[in-house]
C-alpha cells in the first residue's frame, strides 16, 4: 500500500521560512517523480514544484522560483520543500504526489499538511 505523509507545515510570519517533508512508503521510491502542489481556499490546486526520480532535474512555478527549493533523500524515501522569503499568499495546504516517471499523471498523493503565513 502506498503511502504519502507530509509534515512540516504550520504557522509563521511573512519573510520567514518552513521546510515541508513528504515520506513515501509501499513504492520503489527511486523510480518515481515527486511533485508539491497546493490549494488555497476556494483556489483550484496548483502545481509548485517537481523534482525527477534521481533528483537531476527540477522545475517549479513561477511563484516558487527563486524562493522554494525541492530535493530528495532517496535512501530516506523522503521529497523536501524548502520556503523562504514566505508571502500571505503562500498560504494553502499543500500536498506532495508520485508518479512513476514513465506516466504523465500523479497516482499517489498524500492527505495534504496547511501552510499559513501571516502578514
Amino acid at each position: 500500500q502506498v503511502q504519502l505523509v507530509e509534515s512540516g507545515g504550520g504557522l509563521v510570519q511573512a519573510g520567514g521560512s518552513l521546510r515541508l517533508s513528504c515520506a513515501a512508503s509501499g513504492l520503489t521510491f527511486r523510480s518515481y517523480v515527486v511533485g508539491w502542489f497546493r490549494q488555497a481556499p476556494g483556489r483550484d490546486r496548483e502545481f509548485v514544484a517537481v523534482i525527477s526520480e534521481t533528483g537531476g532535474s527540477t522545475n517549479y512555478s513561477d511563484s516558487a522560483k527563486g524562493r522554494f527549493t525541492i530535493s530528495r533523500d532517496n535512501a530516506k524515501n523522503t521529497v523536501y520543500l524548502q520556503m523562504n522569503r514566505l508571502k500571505g499568499e503562500d498560504t494553502a495546504v499543500y500536498f506532495c504526489a508520485a508518479r512513476p516517471a514513465a506516466r504523465p499523471t500523479f497516482d499517489y498523493w498524500g492527505q495534504g499538511t496547511q501552510v499559513t503565513v501571516s502578514s
